[in-house]
């Protein structure tokens, strides 16, 4: 079986490793134990931490043993990593139900039981955690000097930074340390961002229990110039269809850069590199195929086939005038919704949540951006009939990737 170090290195998840060499031999070597953190700060897993799923995936397949870490305990303190500020504080009710609904997403990528991945909980071992005990255990070995010199603290200095939140590092760092001596966990990865905390974990195990352990960071999902990849118009690119539809989530996929294709293809799916670099030698509008099959491949990981080919089918039916509509997202209007609304086109686009307000749609149709089955609507003022709203209905286009199906209810 091919080391999983290069099965990684080949489809360009690793951007930082410590100890590269050791931990590739030490790969092909042994099956190891190995965890990446989730702080459950949201009812639902994005896209940005879809990159750090599908690398526990492929160590999975290669014959490592992931445990998915959820940070019930650290999620009550907040990562300043990224942060302009302190991250709002949450209930134990909430941060609990938050990890039972990543832990559902997971198991779509993830096989977990005996012997294969599982989820642990850091709640278990921080919350009955004693401050005088733990920084006589743990905080000796930290330097302030070294912690103020990574970016995840250097970076909030100007704003303020508080004792609070620069225990987050000793708490991951801990979680690496209880992992290890609990279940020989000896390698952590994460997103790049999270490079100085992952790094001072493997630290603390090497200076504490004088035995190896590795950091090693996931590249973060960009564009081809450095922009992070994964918001709609709409919001975040959620893994939960209640959050983000399924169709929307296809949509996005569908419609990447060129520049960014392959690159999707080999940090979110599955398919062999080989197949990949074919599909993406294409550079004219046969790049077209390798998104429809980013789109679908993905859209089939996360949400099912089956939703996959409705999202697919839909998309079909909009360009090439063939498919399905009928999963499509659609707002269906009641008669308070017509009543309301005037069935007024700046209503209706606030109504579909393809404009923030009234205003945000008066600047849309000044632009052009605006769509009613494919004709510009040029007039602020414009209304519709009812009887357009009967059985299929009409649709409202904002711009090449908002769409939305209005008919009656």
């Amino acid at each position: 079986m091919k080391n999983a170090f290069d099965i990684l290195d080949e489809r360009g998840f690793i951007k930082q490793a410590s100890h590269p060499e050791e931990l590739r031999a030490l790969m092909g070597r042994e099956s190891i134990t190995f965890y990446i953190g989730y702080d459950p700060t949201a009812d639902s897993l994005h896209v940005g931490h879809y990159v750090q799923l599908m690398a526990m995936a492929h160590m999975q397949r290669a014959g490592h043993k992931p445990i998915a870490l959820l940070g019930g305990g650290t999620t009550m303190i907040g990562d300043p990593s990224g942060k302009t500020d302190m991250r709002r504080m949450m209930t134990q009710e909430e941060i609990a139900n938050n990890a039972a609904r990543y832990q559902v997403q997971m198991s779509r990528l993830l096989e977990f039981g005996e012997g294969k991945a599982q989820i642990a909980n850091n709640a278990d071992w921080l919350l009955p955690l004693n401050f005088l005990e733990f920084m006589r255990e743990i905080g000796v070995l930290f330097s302030v000097n070294r912690m103020l010199a990574a970016d995840c603290y250097k970076n909030r200095l100007e704003e303020g930074l508080t004792f609070f939140e620069m225990g987050y590092m000793l708490m991951q760092s801990y979680d690496f340390l209880h992992l290890n001596r609990e279940f020989n966990c000896v390698l952590q990865m994460g997103g790049d961002d999270q490079w100085s905390n992952i790094l001072a974990g493997a630290d603390l195990i090497r200076r504490k229990e004088q035995r190896p352990a590795y950091a090693l960071t996931c590249a973060l999902l960009t564009t081809s110039d450095g922009r992070k990849m994964g918001k709609t118009e709409k919001g975040a690119l959620w893994l939960d269809k209640e959050k983000c539809s399924v169709f929307d989530f296809y949509q996005y996929w569908r419609n990447v850069d060129d520049e960014d294709v392959e690159r999707c293809l080999s940090l979110l799916t599955f398919i062999p590199m080989a197949e990949i670099h074919k599909m993406c030698a294409q550079k004219d509008e046969r790049i077209n195929n390798a998104k429809r099959r980013l789109a679908f491949e993905l859209t089939s990981q996360v949400h099912g086939e089956v939703e996959a080919q409705r999202a697919m089918d839909a998309a079909e039916a909009l360009f090439t005038g063939a498919g399905d509509l009928e999963h499509m997202p659609t707002l269906e209007l009641t008669e308070a919704d017509i009543e309301s609304s005037g069935l007024r086109i700046p209503d209706l686009l606030v109504l579909g949540k393809l404009a923030k307000s009234k205003s945000d749609a008066r600047r849309l149709i000044e632009s052009g951006a605006v769509f009613i089955d494919s004709i510009a609507v040029e007039d602020f003022s414009k209304t519709l009939n009812k009887a357009q709203l009967e059985g299929d209905g009409v649709i409202l286009q904002k711009g090449k990737k908002g769409f939305l199906r209005v008919r009656l209810s």
